[in-house]
């Protein structure tokens, strides 16, 4: 969640505890691997690294966009095609 008040803007900003601990852990991990291997989502984990973002918010944003990915296969009941995705 962003928190903005008027024109201030919050620069540390963390990620959500609500939901399973479990999944989320899950997710990170699955992040942790897409990020350092030949993946369509290691090309954004090198994005966001190189606009100098730390490595575990870079790692968060990679499992960010793989829960989108998750999602999407799971309500089209597609398999996944990393080209439709990324």
């Amino acid at each position: 969640t962003v928190r903005q008040s008027g024109e201030f803007s919050s620069t540390h900003n963390h990620m959500s505890k609500r939901g399973s601990p479990y999944l989320r852990h899950a997710i990170f991990l699955a992040a942790t691997t897409c990020s350092f291997h030949n993946s369509p989502l290691n090309a954004y984990y090198k994005k966001k690294s190189d606009q100098g973002k730390h490595h575990l918010t870079a790692t968060g944003a990679v499992a960010r966009k793989l829960t989108s990915v998750i999602y999407a296969v799971l309500r089209d009941s597609k398999p996944y095609e990393p080209k439709s995705f990324c």
